[in-house]
């Protein structure tokens, strides 16, 4: 929007109207140095949430895949103790014959260990997730306060601006009911000439 605003001001700064009258001249002057300050000052707050917003929260965002990577190794891991945990249980129904009992002990052999690496998996996943949910609060505590700061400072400097284009280019005792008369008055006028087109 400030560009358009630069490229608005610097298309009536270059209108020939400039040249004929010098008073227009000055108004335009005046609206294009605004304008370009206004577009110097919202790039500077681009940046500043770009370095203070935008790239903390890809960074945040960055801890996602090793996340999910460790919830789908979770998973994986309780997916092959259910599968041995139901092994041992097939063994452990039928009947108690010396091949069957060394069955059974095999797949309990097998079953301890991803069991263990399960049990391990998820208690690591149920202390840390916790944590890091509610981290969140704090890591974007900072971003939040530095986006209003950013705000703050860009509207202040935004008044002031265009309260100092107010004072160069207002014609004082006017208000804005008979500016939009005048405006509308003069639109009439146009509207009025032979050459204007009735749509």
């Amino acid at each position: 929007m400030s560009k358009a605003a630069v490229k608005i001001s610097s298309d009536l700064l270059s209108n020939p109207l400039c040249e004929q009258d010098p008073q227009f001249l000055k108004s335009m002057t005046a609206l294009d140095t605004a304008m370009r300050r206004m577009d110097a000052f919202n790039q500077e707050k681009v940046n500043q949430i770009q370095k203070t917003v935008i790239e903390p929260l890809k960074k945040f965002s960055s801890v996602f895949p090793s996340l999910n990577m460790a919830v789908k190794r979770r998973e994986q891991t309780l997916q092959d103790y259910k599968r041995l945990q139901s092994k041992v249980e097939k063994y452990e129904e039928k009947e108690k014959t010396g091949p069957t009992m060394v069955k059974l002990h095999q797949a309990r052999e097998e079953l301890r260990p991803v069991r263990e690496d399960f049990e391990a998996k998820n208690k690591q996943l149920l202390e840390e997730m916790p944590k890091f949910y509610h981290s969140r609060i704090d890591y974007f505590q900072p971003s939040f306060e530095a986006l209003i700061r950013a705000q703050v400072a860009y509207f202040t400097e935004m008044h002031k601006i265009f309260g100092e284009l107010t004072e160069q280019i207002d014609q004082p005792g006017l208000t804005d009911e008979q500016r939009e008369r005048d405006n509308e008055a003069r639109l009439s006028e146009l509207k009025a000439l032979s050459i204007v087109a009735d749509d």
